[in-house]
């Protein structure tokens, strides 16, 4: 039986790594059509050498502005990796997430899934305030928190990727779509899957983008759920005790390792030691599904490959208004 085992893993890393290689070949073009996730296309272009010329320190800046946060704060690693996600996730990569609220709408900031719970805002207005004085209207917001996302992913011990950059911030932002975009901490597997597939991603990238809860905190209150369920008995128990005193405390999303990013976040799933519901379910999901967690639970660098390409074509997400964005000069606020 073990032999038997070890030849299905080995299966399933091999038809993984066959994915990955066709999806790297898809992302061979040095430049690439900002899309909507479903093969449209706004016009925008996405390049990775979009600042050569008008900004060439632009990522050094970022760089250095994630590395004092991190060093200041390692949880902010995780914060500014999860502001690209829920970026993208309303109205494309369109940096809305950023906007506070004004007299024309209501921002995305006070959504649910928002609300007391997404940091970071102060290390991106400083960054914007470097780049703003060394480049002047030329780096977007938007191209801001995707290039903070990979370098707080390596900061963290995780995979690098060059960032496509050339996209535009919003002049507007959506608290229904930021209410009803974003993945719940209880959402089952068939929620999380339509959650992605309405935005053009895939179960795979899914399952690989949920890895991202390797790193990070969440409150008690998006987990009460686990604490009366059945899996381990140890895990459950110390939830139980960490959060007696209040549904407000923070829990490490990886008790194992909690601020590298590895893929110990599958290894626990397989042990019944996800944090959130929503992680758990994964292993009683459909067998493609679990079966990707058991390959990236035993294969580390597939799920770093797997997991730069998914960051990657969810940064392509284009933004949906249907009107023509601008380069703001202060990301809390429109030009």
């Amino acid at each position: 039986m073990q032999m038997v085992a070890v030849i299905i893993v080995l299966i399933l890393n091999l038809e993984a790594s066959t994915t990955t290689l066709a999806a790297r070949n898809a992302l061979a073009e040095n430049k690439t059509c900002f899309g909507d996730g479903t093969g449209g296309s706004t016009g925008i272009s996405l390049s990775f050498d979009m600042y050569l010329m008008t900004c060439p320190q632009a990522e050094d800046i970022v760089r250095s502005g994630v590395e004092q946060a991190v060093a200041s704060d390692p949880r902010m690693a995780a914060s500014l990796l999860r502001l690209h996600f829920h970026d993208c996730f309303v109205n494309g990569c369109d940096g809305s997430v950023l906007l506070d609220d004004n007299a024309n709408f209501v921002g995305e900031k006070t959504a649910g899934p928002n609300l007391n719970s997404l940091r970071g805002f102060e290390v991106i207005d400083s960054i914007k305030s470097e780049l703003e004085q060394a480049c002047p209207q030329t780096v977007s917001c938007a191209d801001i928190l995707a290039i903070a996302a990979r370098d707080s992913v390596v900061l963290s011990g995780g995979p690098t990727w060059q960032v496509e950059t050339g996209r535009t911030d919003s002049r507007g932002a959506s608290l229904t779509k930021a209410n009803n975009n974003l993945p719940a901490p209880t959402s089952n597997v068939p929620t999380l899957i339509q959650k992605f597939q309405n935005l053009g991603l895939s179960a795979q990238d899914m399952v690989v983008l949920s890895g991202a809860h390797t790193i990070g905190k969440a409150r008690c209150s998006s987990f009460s759920s686990r604490l009366n369920s059945m899996g381990d008995l140890e895990f459950i128990q110390s939830l139980q005790q960490l959060c007696s005193g209040s549904n407000g405390t923070l829990a490490h999303l990886d008790l194992s390792t909690p601020a590298t990013f590895d893929n110990q976040y599958y290894i626990n799933l397989l042990s019944g030691d996800g944090l959130l519901p929503s992680d758990q379910v994964l292993t009683g999901g459909p067998s493609g599904v679990l079966d990707l967690v058991q390959a990236y639970a035993t294969d580390q660098s597939l799920f770093f490959e797997d997991f730069a390409t998914s960051v990657i074509r969810m940064g392509r997400l284009a933004p949906t208004t249907g009107t023509a964005g601008e380069v703001r000069k202060n990301c809390r606020v429109v030009n």
